[in-house]
């Protein structure tokens, strides 16, 4: 190397360095230490606390104890909360920006009408939300325009529930809807004669099976009674809200994708005798397959930062909307109880890697291709 180069490197290190000691230590350093503090007994601020460790304990209370049943729907809730935010953000985006990618008059109008929720907060467009969705008013008073009875659906506060299950046989459950979809994947790589496809459902079937035996003690089949969990109605306003405010995010990252696309692609689908709806769902939908698995991640990471858009819409003590970090905030900082805190923390952190690192993984092996 010569001296030249040398000392581009030196200097590229020492303008990076600053920043790698400063996120080493105010991320991946305070990640670490709500992973020790959520193995303690860490309860009350002091200037002096005192911290025990204690194993997993804080975990096995989460998903076990009779005190926690909150948190495990919760934690269902959250599930939910993803995938209907997902598949309404990115149905209505796509729909939206299908619109937009005809030739249509003041686009930029209708754009900027589609793109003006997102530019609100959790808290405001929650506030309004709320307003919208009162038992005695908002949507409810659509029907006496009409000569109609009001309605009477409680959108954030119903205790109805549907999809129920027993979260005694979660872990069962999980491990049978995973093992069968990578078996799918391992006999398509099988059929395709795909080696390296093979080798990597192996190692992935491999680590789930290690994962399941290490999680195996959270789910003792010891829970005292039978406790069902499920989809509550009341969290059909928090989707509703949450897929308002960001449709038009994932419109503008498809009508990117479209108007990226070859003009010479469309003109050889009319060419061959493709309609509209055979061009968009035959060749430009799969062409957007990378800016489909971005919006994946991104609304994912939404959906688990929810805390906002709760908070405001139905505040933190209605357990029908209930989210693991809005019992995180109540269970830290109005019980004291820092440590059964972070452990929550820790759980979504968990929840949010499930989605950013395969992400990531996917991107640099693109990259390297």
């Amino acid at each position: 190397m010569s001296r030249k180069n040398s000392k581009e490197t030196l200097y590229s290190v020492l303008i990076l360095l600053p920043s790698i000691i400063l996120v080493a230590i105010f991320v991946y350093g305070f990640i670490g230490n709500t992973i020790y503090s959520s193995m303690t007994d860490w309860k009350g601020m002091s200037a002096t606390p005192v911290k025990n460790f204690i194993g997993l304990d804080n975990y096995k209370s989460l998903f076990t104890s009779f005190m926690n049943k909150g948190f495990r729907q919760d934690l269902v809730n959250t599930v939910f909360y993803t995938v209907f935010l997902l598949a309404g953000t990115l149905i209505v985006g796509l729909l939206l920006a299908i619109l937009l990618d005809r030739p249509i008059k003041h686009e930029g109008i209708y754009r900027t009408i589609f793109l003006y929720p997102m530019s609100l907060s959790f808290i405001v467009s929650g506030t309004v939300w709320r307003w919208l969705l009162a038992p005695s008013g908002g949507l409810n008073a659509i029907p006496t325009w009409f000569g109609k009875n009001q309605g009477t659906f409680q959108w954030i506060s119903s205790k109805k529930q549907i999809w129920s299950f027993n979260w005694q046989n979660v872990l069962q459950v999980l491990s049978v809807l995973v093992a069968l979809l990578f078996v799918v994947f391992l006999i398509s790589a099988i059929a395709s004669q795909d080696k390296k496809g093979i080798k990597k459902n192996i190692i992935v079937i491999a680590a789930l099976l290690v994962f399941a035996f290490l999680i195996e003690p959270l789910f003792p089949a010891g829970l005292s009674d039978e406790e069902m969990h499920g989809f509550n109605l009341a969290t059909l306003g928090i989707l509703f809200a949450g897929t308002w405010q960001y449709s038009g995010y994932a419109m503008a990252l498809y009508l990117a994708g479209l108007r990226g696309l070859s003009g010479s692609i469309k003109e050889s689908a009319k060419l061959d005798g493709a309609n509209e709806f055979v061009y968009y769902w035959k060749i430009a939908i799969p062409n957007l397959k990378p800016i489909t698995m971005s919006a994946v991640v991104i609304m994912a990471h939404i959906s688990l930062k929810m805390f906002d858009l709760i908070y405001a819409m139905a505040g933190t003590d209605n357990e029908f909307t209930g989210h693991p970090s809005v019992r995180m905030y109540t269970t830290t900082f109005r019980a004291n109880k820092l440590a059964l805190g972070s452990a929550m923390a820790v759980i979504l952190f968990l929840f949010a890697a499930m989605f950013i690192i395969p992400y990531m993984v996917h991107s640099h092996k693109e990259r390297v291709q």
